[in-house]
């Protein structure tokens, strides 16, 4: 009667408990191996869990419950075959018994070896986009995962895809302020160089400019590195970013009342 009532678990606590886990804020890998934690144990009997994306066009798998998951997608990607990596292709697949199972045939013998007798795989979908894929491996079930089973795994599944989601756009955005950075770092660079040159060669800002590009290019040298030798050749220092000066800072020189 016990598994009876954990089946029949309302789905609002499952999605009460990840949102438990958001609000908690942890690192988002910490998320993912939280939410795989949380995925293990909504089914009954508790199966493991895996969470594995496409990277560089390479299946790979992010978190994992425990090593035995990780060795049953490692054994899908070497195969070429099984049900994450049909997953990672958009498809919901239930495996009610791996031992009747022939898909894949290849699949089916490694994952009896390492003792799986059930699988349940959710594709992670966002904005229509494949960007993961969820799967749970069971190896103490008699039949397969239930209806309140795939309901509740479901439920999770959608949370995860918002979270890897959210951490390939974190990466995206750190990528793209690193970026800016070293764009905004190059800009106060050649800004101080094209000053150096207005008053060495008494020209305006586009004539300098144009002699530290036309330099770049004979030298067949990025126009940030030809500004900072520059730099360093008419003062004796290397160049600092004018960023970091504190422009509110009119202690000095500023008129007395």
């Amino acid at each position: 009667m016990a598994t009876d009532r954990q089946s029949d678990e309302p789905l609002v606590d499952v999605l009460g408990s990840v949102h438990s886990l958001l609000l908690d804020g942890p690192g988002l890998e910490d998320l993912l191996v939280k939410l795989a934690g949380m995925a293990v144990k909504v089914v009954e009997p508790p199966a493991s869990c895996s969470v594995n994306t496409r990277y560089d066009g390479q299946p790979h798998t992010i978190v994992t419950s425990d090593p035995r998951a990780a060795l049953i997608d490692e054994q899908q990607y070497s195969l070429g075959e099984g049900p994450c990596l049909d997953a990672l292709n958009g498809k919901v697949v239930d495996v009610a018994d791996q031992a009747s199972e022939y898909r894949w045939s290849r699949y089916r013998e490694s994952a009896l070896e390492l003792g799986v007798t059930a699988s349940l795989s959710f594709p992670l979908i966002v904005d229509d986009q494949i960007i993961g894929a969820l799967n749970l491996y069971g190896y103490d079930r008699s039949s397969s995962f239930s209806e309140a089973d795939r309901e509740r795994a479901a439920a999770v599944a959608d949370h995860a895809a918002t979270t890897l989601a959210f951490a390939a756009r974190a990466v995206r955005q750190s990528q793209l302020s690193e970026q800016l950075e070293r764009a905004l770092a190059s800009r106060s660079v050649i800004d101080q160089a094209l000053g150096l040159l207005m008053g060495q060669q008494k020209c305006d800002a586009r004539t300098a400019f144009e002699l530290l590009r036309r330099h770049s290019q004979n030298t067949n040298r990025k126009l940030r590195d030809v500004a900072a030798d520059l730099i360093t050749r008419l003062t004796g220092q290397a160049p600092v970013d004018s960023r970091t000066f504190d422009l509110d800072d009119d202690s000095n020189g500023s008129p007395s009342g």
